[in-house]
C-alpha cells in the first residue's frame, strides 16, 4: 500500500517562502504515477487544486499561485516538492498532495485512482 507523508508546514511572515515535501512509500513496479498535485483546504472553505504536475513534464498552477509557487518532483527520492514564495495571509491552509496512478491488476485489468497524504498545515502570518 503507498502512503503519501507531507512535511515543511510551518509558521512564517507574509513574504517569506516555505518548501513542501511529500514522499512516497510502498511504491511497487506494477504502481505508474501518473501525475503528482498539491491541494488546499483554508479554514472553512473547500479543497482546492494548487499545482498539478504530469508524468511528462506539464505543470498546472492554480491563478492565485501563479508566478509564486513552484511544483517539482524528484524521482529517486520518490518525493514531489512545492516551493512556495511570496507567502500570502490567504496561502494559509491545509496542504495535501495527492498521486494520481495507474496499477497493472493480475486479471489484465488497470486499475486508475490516487493516494492522498494526510496534509501540513502553513499558517502565513501578517
Amino acid at each position: 500500500q503507498v502512503q503519501l507523508v507531507e512535511s515543511g508546514g510551518g509558521l512564517v511572515h507574509a513574504g517569506g517562502s516555505l518548501r513542501l515535501s511529500c514522499a512516497a512509500s510502498g511504491t511497487t513496479p506494477s504502481v505508474r504515477i501518473t501525475a503528482m498535485s498539491w491541494y488546499r483546504q483554508p479554514p472553512g472553505k473547500e479543497r482546492e487544486l494548487v499545482a498539478r504536475l504530469t508524468s511528462g513534464g506539464n505543470t498546472d498552477y492554480a491563478d492565485s499561485v501563479k508566478g509564486r509557487f513552484t511544483i517539482s518532483r524528484e524521482n529517486a527520492k520518490n518525493t514531489n516538492y512545492l516551493q512556495m514564495d511570496s507567502l500570502k495571509p490567504e496561502d494559509t491552509s491545509v496542504y495535501f498532495c495527492r498521486w494520481e496512478y495507474t496499477r497493472s491488476l493480475e486479471d489484465g485489468n488497470i486499475e486508475v485512482g490516487a493516494y492522498w497524504g494526510q496534509g501540513t498545515r502553513v499558517t502565513v502570518s501578517s
